[in-house]
């Protein structure tokens, strides 16, 4: 869903960025990554499902205990079809620092890490020094250069076209009832795509925004090359 509040030069600025971003050829050397995080709502079985049989169906019961909440962080580099899922157990700086420690760790070779993702609180450089210290902490961030999404564009993240896809093909209208399952099955969810290369096909760029807004490339100002 789009939902653009205000087209001002702050929001048209940090678009055209991403948006950018996305146009580079691809660089193994300047991976483009995006990241985001859904809640997940654990639920148990109160009783146990029957399974089908001839001329009947699968029935589960209407009833369900609650178990909590957790969290899932997707990142996806689409060019590549590289699919990074996180099961945690909650959305904290703790946990974000951890994922950028891990996806940090997977492009060993990259001058930078291109990293799109919206602004959340928690997405900043002081989650990574608080949990790693300032040395090492402050070493990890640098190896990514950060892409914020404007205010209300988090539909310009390719990570939520990820998550809808977990929500799909993984989650679907099943009950996980706890953080050690729900791991399990985004683990296995995310090694089938990446044996598949699963690739996004994304279309909206910079030429496209500026006929849908109906405003001027020399009416903003760049921030990138």
């Amino acid at each position: 869903m789009w939902c653009v509040p205000e087209l001002n030069d702050e929001y048209i600025e940090k678009m055209e960025d991403v948006l950018g971003t996305y146009e580079q050829p691809y660089d193994p050397r300047e991976p483009v990554v995006c990241l985001d995080e859904k809640p997940i709502t654990l639920h148990a079985e109160v009783r146990p499902p029957s399974a089908a049989a001839p001329g009947r169906e699968a029935r589960r019961d209407s009833e369900y205990e609650r178990c909590g909440t957790a969290n899932v962080f997707c990142a996806v580099e689409p060019k590549a079809g590289r699919h990074f899922t996180f099961a945690t157990l909650d959305r904290s700086a703790v946990q974000f620092a951890q994922v950028l420690f891990e996806l940090a760790m997977q492009y060993p070779d990259a001058s930078t890490i291109h990293l799109v993702m919206d602004n959340l609180n928690i997405h900043r450089r002081k989650s990574l020094t608080d949990l790693l210290g300032a040395q090492v902490g402050g070493e990890v961030w640098n190896r990514f250069t950060v892409h914020y999404t404007p205010t209300h564009g988090s539909w310009l993240n390719q990570a939520e076209i990820e998550i809808g896809l977990l929500s799909r093909q993984c989650l679907g209208s099943r009950r996980i009832p706890d953080l050690k399952t729900l791991r399990k099955e985004v683990t296995a969810w995310n090694r089938d795509l990446n044996r598949r290369r699963t690739r996004i096909n994304w279309k909206f760029d910079r030429k496209t925004a500026r006929r849908k807004f109906r405003y001027k490339r020399k009416s903003i100002k760049r921030s990138m090359n």
